[in-house]
């Protein structure tokens, strides 16, 4: 154990910890609105509030409280904040059943002060807002089961049902079921259906703020009178699936949005193209579209100019995934088969978290680099890229401050959790940490960036997490962790996976980014295109070859660990390796071809691996299951029930085949959890778990089993 205690010392302590998720700055640049994540009393759930970050390094304050949680924040023109809650209406009743009815609603916190109030609801909850940033308008999103009306439909006349009539219905008559007509059918972690996205504006007339946009009487719920609500105008009746994951975003003068629209075609092809809905008469044109590339993440230039978006294309059997930013003229014709101007045509990483300066004429984006995720400048005209930060953070949740000179995000490390920072884009001094629970954190050990070479030469870095206690005197036991992704990289903070709970207990921690990861070029992506697992494999095993070269790492003393594509690579290496005295396979692939028909989202794999009946060549190279014979290495395998990307029955086949073999194993599993480990509950037994099965393989202790389970 740390010999300093540390919130990683106690598990308790640990989930306990405040969790500061998204950012958004108000429209004067004064202050921030931040989503921060507590432990409910009952310590049972993680409750997210919105709290009040001074963009000049004053103390935070908490804005919103309720047994619910809020989040989602947004600003309106006017500094007033929206977000999003389950809270009920002080002036709603309960139903026969004592439920307020109803999901999360939008609530508005006026900027002058006073009491929060409903602006828009629906039966089936709001699941999204964006606001213009020039003036009073409003797009929610929500799902809305399909022929339903959420205008005042009631389905005694000519017209459809309404929405909230139509959920009463399936309630009464004990329906749960989903009728698919097209693909997909679930997506992570839920069910799709039986109701649909759909994308409707909300009227903040003042004929419409005394119960938030529904006449005061109307319903004796949140539902019903969502239902018959006169302040939301349907944008998207019908849409199908075209909505689901797919963000939007508000020009400045709220006229119009823009939107991700998938198209989806038979045996499960599929593409995203960007639209721009006219939010008076809800008309939608295509602005790009292409087979080959989906389009999302749309943002307006402030001056309602250029509208910039990712542009994604898709893997094939010769080439993987590539990712860049497009721009194009707001007023553009939309001509078939028209892909957006390449903002960034020679810059050899992935952009994300776009963001336009506050005079459009150049966008920020961060992007994986190198193991960290800095932040960058394009200028639009000429498409010159500048870094904007130079030390080792990972940037998210860009926010461009309204004279130019700031720009505010969340910044973290492998050794620091997400912190609303302010960047001076005129001197470039160092981030300047902003007031927020939780942060700073003090860890349990230290950070080092180490580097080895590949069997063919290819330099392979990683970050080395070592306990305080570590050194050529008393080595440390190391624990191999590989990410998920594939594409991805060890450059960022994670509470899932988190490489100081293994330092307090005495570890080292490997974290090495092989091929396949984000930040080394599309070259490095290539190596190992439709080879999950001998290239990566090889890149690994030279990290870890090169981290047990040191003397302050017990190189008797190894074991492997993986989430997702991590599990994936835990399961490659049982089988193809003895070195490690243990492995962790967390929601890991095993058995490809029955993971091609299962996982939500097949659509993935068929175009790189092809059709698993016709061309079974590439999932019998890559599918660990197929080395069974060879494993001796104790496995503890993990799954989540609810996990739709890595279906559960990939644990399943793996526990039994390991079973049949007689391979030393167990099995953890989550009936209620997904391909995360979420509930503070389940998060503790989950380390628990972990913690004493390396205790016994790799420290030699008595194996203890965690006494709640």
């Amino acid at each position: 154990m740390s010999a300093n205690p540390t919130p990683f010392s106690d598990l308790g302590d640990f989930v306990a910890l405040p969790r500061v998720g998204a950012l958004r700055l108000a429209p004067d640049g004064s202050w921030l609105a931040a989503a921060v994540q507590t432990l409910s009393p009952d310590r049972k759930k993680y409750l997210t509030s919105i709290w009040r970050i001074d963009a000049e390094g004053g103390p935070a304050r908490r804005l919103t409280r309720s047994a619910e949680g809020e989040g989602n924040p947004r600003f309106l023109s006017d500094g007033s904040l929206l977000f999003t809650s389950r809270r009920p209406d002080p002036g709603q009743k309960k139903d026969a059943d004592g439920d307020a009815g109803g999901g999360a609603a939008l609530w508005l916190l006026p900027a002058g002060g006073g009491e929060a109030r409903v602006v828009a609801a629906l039966p089936g909850g709001v699941t999204a807002a964006e606001t213009a940033r020039d003036a009073a308008a409003v797009v929610v999103g929500g799902p809305v089961l399909p022929g339903a009306a959420v205008g005042n439909g009631t389905g005694d006349g000519p017209g459809p049902a309404g929405d909230a009539q139509l959920r009463q219905e399936r309630k009464d008559a004990g329906i749960t079921a989903i009728l698919h007509e097209s693909a997909p059918v679930r997506f992570w972690d839920h069910d799709l259906g039986p109701d649909q996205p759909r994308l409707l504006a909300v009227d903040l007339s003042p004929e419409n703020e005394l119960t938030g946009g529904i006449p005061a009487g109307q319903g004796d719920n949140q539902a019903e009178r969502a239902a018959s609500s006169p302040g939301l105008r349907d944008l998207t009746p019908e849409p199908g699936r075209a909505l689901d994951g797919a963000a939007f975003a508000l020009s400045p003068d709220g006229a119009s949005v823009l939107a991700g629209w998938w198209q989806w075609h038979p045996a499960g092809e599929s593409h995203c193209e960007l639209v721009v809905i006219d939010t008076a008469s809800g008309k939608r044109r295509v602005l790009l579209s292409r087979p080959e590339f989906d389009f999302d993440n749309p943002q307006v230039s402030p001056d309602g100019r250029f509208i910039a978006c990712l542009r994604e294309q898709h893997a094939t059997a010769e080439r993987p995934v590539n990712v860049t930013a497009v721009v194009l003229d707001a007023d553009g014709a939309g001509e078939p088969g028209d892909a957006g101007r390449d903002l960034l045509p020679g810059f050899d990483r992935w952009p994300g978290d776009l963001a336009w300066s506050h005079d459009s004429r150049a966008l920020y984006f961060a992007a994986d680099d190198g193991g960290r995720r800095p932040v960058f400048r394009v200028e639009l005209q000429t498409g010159e890229v500048t870094r904007v930060t130079g030390d080792d953070g990972a940037y998210t949740d860009l926010n461009p401050g309204p004279g130019g000179r700031y720009l505010y995000a969340l910044r973290a490390a492998v050794d620091s959790p997400p912190t609303p920072v302010r960047l001076d884009l005129v001197t470039g001094a160092e981030p300047a940490a902003l007031g927020c629970p939780g942060t700073p954190v003090a860890v349990p050990g230290r950070l080092e960036e180490v580097q080895a070479a590949a069997d063919d030469g290819q330099p392979v870095r990683s970050w080395l997490v070592l306990p305080e206690t570590a050194s050529a005197g008393n080595p440390a036991p190391l624990v191999l962790w590989v990410h998920g992704g594939p594409n991805s990289s060890w450059n960022t903070w994670s509470w899932r996976w988190n490489p100081w709970l293994m330092a307090a207990r005495g570890y080292a921690v490997l974290l090495p980014d092989p091929a396949l990861s984000t930040g080394y070029g599309q070259d490095f992506i290539i190596r190992a295109h439709r080879d999950w697992g001998a290239r990566p494999g090889a890149d690994i095993m030279a990290a870890t070859d090169a981290a047990l070269a040191r003397p302050d790492i017990d190189a008797d003393r190894v074991a492997m660990m993986g989430g997702s594509y991590g599990g994936y690579m835990a399961n490659w290496m049982a089988g193809h390796t003895d070195r490690f005295a243990a492995i962790v396979s967390h929601a890991g692939l095993w058995t490809l071809d029955q993971m091609f028909g299962t996982t939500d989202h097949p659509m993935f794999w068929r175009p790189q691996f092809g059709d698993p009946l016709t061309s079974p060549e590439m999932y019998e190279k890559n599918s660990p299951h197929r080395h069974i014979a060879e494993v001796r290495t104790p496995m503890l395998v993990i799954h989540g029930n609810k996990d739709y990307r890595v279906p559960v029955g990939e644990a399943l086949r793996l526990w039994w085949d390991l079973s049949r073999y007689g391979a030393e194993a167990k099995f953890l599993y989550f009936p209620d959890e997904n391909h995360w480990i979420l509930t503070p509950g389940n998060a503790r037994i989950w380390y628990e778990t972990v913690f004493a099965f390396l205790a016994q393989h790799v420290l030699g202790q008595e194996w203890q089993r965690p006494r709640l389970l």
